[in-house]
């Protein structure tokens, strides 16, 4: 029994599998189980039948006083008690084999992702841009934004969520579109932190960050493409249409909590009980003669052929303007609208 326990020590750590490579729904039994008893039961094989019945991967070695176990099991509990009939416990140590191999693999993905970014060349243009929507996220990743950044219903990520997604990019420049002006402080203080040539262009809302992404050219240096995202922004018209979250007045116009508003900048432009004639009002009011493109992003709450229904109406009323419907998914706007 003496020699038993010796050839143990010498192979116990041959004996433990390599968990990493399967995965966690094939770990039958979860916790990996070692302890020791002070005893001076002598069956080994009985009290080894015994704890069988606990698990698998199961070695029970004794002598001079002492058993040592290693069992896989899914009650630890229930093992530690069967061994406590026999004597004191001592060297107890639990390993849940399950979470070991979700952070090894863990690693090991994030070592991959670490040598794919050292071995692929460096780009010379990173852009970070804040989005609000599933479907204004493809539009963002069509424009071939590197990270986009979830705003979330606030539209307000931190200047550590701005920071993380810096650290993301290999990239000679990186260009962060804030695409809120809530938002651009945070960038300013990240571009701060880091020190990675950052660079912030402020844009204030949706359709400006689509609008200097268009202008936006990969084979042109950093001063020509910010130059040229600066004017293409200027003839950016944004128009969004919400609902009011309490009661209000506004230039004299008392506005009921759930009324739905339509806004241009921090104007209240057309106020009421639908959606669509208050969106239909609202574009009325702020489009202009020289604009001839008017894009729809509708948010979550509307049904496409909702959508479809207001672009039917707007096109009629102007006969010469493109008018584009595009899915935006955000939550909060009925519809962005941008104007061009």
């Amino acid at each position: 029994e003496d020699f038993e326990l010796e050839e143990y020590r010498k192979k116990e750590t041959i004996e433990k599998p390599i968990v990493h490579h399967i995965d966690t729904g094939d770990i039958k039994f979860g916790y990996c189980t070692e302890f020791m008893v002070n005893t001076d039961y002598r069956d080994i094989d009985k009290f080894r039948e015994e704890i069988a019945a606990f698990g698998d991967s199961l070695l029970v070695v004794g002598g001079e006083g002492l058993i040592k176990v290693h069992v896989h099991t899914n009650n630890p509990g229930d093992v530690l008690e069967k061994a406590l009939q026999l004597g004191e416990l001592n060297d107890i140590k639990i390993d849940n084999m399950r979470y070991q191999h979700r952070h090894i693999v863990a690693k090991e993905e994030d070592f991959k992702k670490e040598k794919e970014k050292r071995n692929s060349p460096r780009k010379k243009y990173g852009i970070i841009t804040v989005s609000i929507g599933e479907g204004l996220d493809t539009v963002f990743k069509e424009l071939n934004v590197d990270y986009i950044i979830p705003g979330g219903q606030t539209m307000n990520p931190s200047t550590e969520d701005i920071l993380n997604a810096i650290d993301e990019i290999d990239g000679e420049n990186i260009i962060i579109l804030p695409n809120n002006g809530n938002i651009v402080l945070a960038a300013d203080q990240a571009k701060e932190l880091s020190d990675k040539n950052v660079y912030v262009f402020p844009t204030k809302t949706i359709p400006e960050g689509v609008s200097a992404l268009l202008s936006f050219d990969l084979n042109s240096d950093v001063d020509e493409n910010l130059e040229n995202m600066t004017e293409a922004i200027s003839y950016v018209k944004t128009a969004q249409v919400t609902y009011a979250v309490r009661d209000t007045e506004y230039n004299d116009v008392k506005i009921k909590k759930d009324n739905i508003i339509g806004i241009q900048k921090d104007d209240i432009i057309s106020i009421g009980d639908n959606i669509e004639d208050v969106s239909f009002e609202l574009i009325q009011k702020i489009v202009e003669e020289d604009s001839s493109l008017i894009t729809m992003f509708y948010g979550e709450d509307i049904k496409e052929e909702e959508a479809m229904e207001l672009c039917k109406r707007i096109e009629e009323e102007f006969e010469d303007y493109d008018i584009e419907v595009v899915f935006g998914g955000q939550p909060l706007y009925y519809y962005i609208f941008s104007i061009e």
